[in-house]
């Protein structure tokens, strides 16, 4: 026991000593310089200080290739049936660029009637939805310069019953892959809210970004086993390719009934319809509600938006596996299909992203006519662009956007009971 305090005390000792000299060595190298050069990250730093130098490709937002501000267009051409809800677009795929041209597919909900909302999923049926992308179809459109686009029509339509995908076929994202193409998406069994989100990824494939497609008639890439993050969703399949193979990143919500957490995965194949393999070190990601990513430098940029702890953000894996954070953005689009030209080339250095389309879900009002909506952003995450436009800080929003975010009516109710208890002391 004696010796055991001894020990113990030697080391609180020594700990103290460098400590001091810690202490004293900080001291010694003066206050932080007004000018920062190179050879000042190697001055003992703060946390805060060591994030900056190590963390980020610069120390100043304005000069971080994987920072930027992201603009949104209203686009031309999508009619939405006077916004009465009956009329969604939403969930992009990547934008490609092809016979002159650009091509896009989404989920395209037009029913006769508004959702009824996934906690009245009982009352759907064939023509009521249940939720926005209940009953909707994968449509595609063309356009010339990404502004004014044109409608084509259905690309995948709903299969007959009991195929994957009878009740709803959405969340589509496109692969080119040795001259040909192929679209996956989740493909319902169910409407949505009736039990979960059961809606396995299958696929269909075409010679022409034009079609006709080809149902793969088959789940092309499985939920996992019991007990695994992903036994009940595999969602948002983005296909890329990279060192001579598919890799396909999903998106899986788990902890369930817990706080719920949404991480990334991988599965990476040689056939286009499988079979697939599960990256052992999935989850990748830790956030976001999708996966968007694209080829940067020798790795892999990814846009997080909205959920998780690192909502936000865009990150970097050189190894395309593990991402650490780049940046920290405002106005994040969601559900991103970014043209990525280098998506299908096996690039050994991807060059970024410039722009794509996103959706805004929140076109109509719940129970009104509730809708989403496809829109263009634009940014800057290219080697090939210098905005300084997209690389300010600081965007001040008009007034109503922080006003609309105003307290709730039971939030109103405790302040004012607050109120009342202080009066009384």
């Amino acid at each position: 026991m004696k010796r055991i305090y001894l020990i113990l005390l030697l080391t609180s000792l020594v700990s103290c000593k460098e400590h001091k000299v810690e202490s004293s060595k900080i001291e010694e190298q003066g206050p932080f310089p007004y000018t920062v050069t190179d050879s000042t990250k190697n001055r003992t730093l703060s946390a805060a200080m060591d994030r900056s130098f190590n963390n980020y490709s610069n120390i100043h937002p304005r000069n971080n290739e994987l920072y930027t501000n992201f603009k949104y267009t209203e686009l031309k051409g999508f009619d939405y049936n006077n916004h009465d809800g009956t009329v969604s677009r939403r969930d992009p795929s990547k934008v490609i660029f092809e016979n002159g041209k650009y091509y896009v597919w989404y989920t395209k909900r037009d029913t006769p009637v508004i959702p009824v909302g996934a906690k009245n999923a009982e009352k759907s049926n064939d023509t009521i939805p249940s939720t926005d992308w209940d009953l909707s179809e994968i449509w595609y459109a063309t356009s010339e310069d990404g502004f004014t686009w044109k409608e084509q029509g259905v690309a995948v339509p709903r299969p007959p019953k009991p195929e994957v995908g009878w009740r709803a076929v959405t969340t589509t994202d496109i692969l080119k892959w040795k001259g040909k193409y192929y679209l996956y998406y989740q493909g319902f069994m169910e409407a949505s809210g009736l039990k979960g989100d059961y809606c396995p990824v299958t696929a269909s494939y075409a010679d022409s970004p034009d079609g006709p497609w080809t149902p793969a008639g088959k789940v092309v890439i499985e939920n996992g086993p019991e007990g695994a993050w992903d036994q009940y969703a595999i969602h948002d399949p983005y296909p890329l390719v990279h060192n001579g193979k598919i890799y396909i990143y999903y998106k899986s919500a788990f902890n369930r009934p817990n706080p719920v957490w949404v991480g990334g995965g991988l599965v990476t194949g040689d056939n286009p319809l499988g079979p697939f393999k599960k990256h052992p070190l999935n989850p990748l990601t830790s956030s976001g509600h999708e996966v968007t990513l694209f080829p940067f430098k020798k790795g892999l940029g990814a846009i997080v938006a909205k959920d998780g702890t690192e909502h936000f953000t865009i990150q970097y894996a050189e190894d395309w596996l593990n991402f650490e954070i780049a940046s920290i953005c405002e106005l994040v689009p969601v559900a991103t299909g970014p043209f990525v030209p280098d998506a299908f080339t096996d690039t050994k250095y991807g060059r970024g992203i410039t722009w794509g389309m996103s959706h805004f879900v929140n076109a109509g009002k719940y129970g009104i006519n509730p809708h989403s909506i496809l829109v263009r952003f634009d940014c800057d995450l290219s080697l090939d662009v210098d905005d300084p436009a997209m690389k300010t800080t600081g965007i001040r929003h008009n007034l109503d956007v922080y006003y609309s975010q105003g307290l709730n009516k039971k939030q109103r109710e405790r302040i004012a009971e607050e109120n009342k208890k202080l009066k009384e002391l």
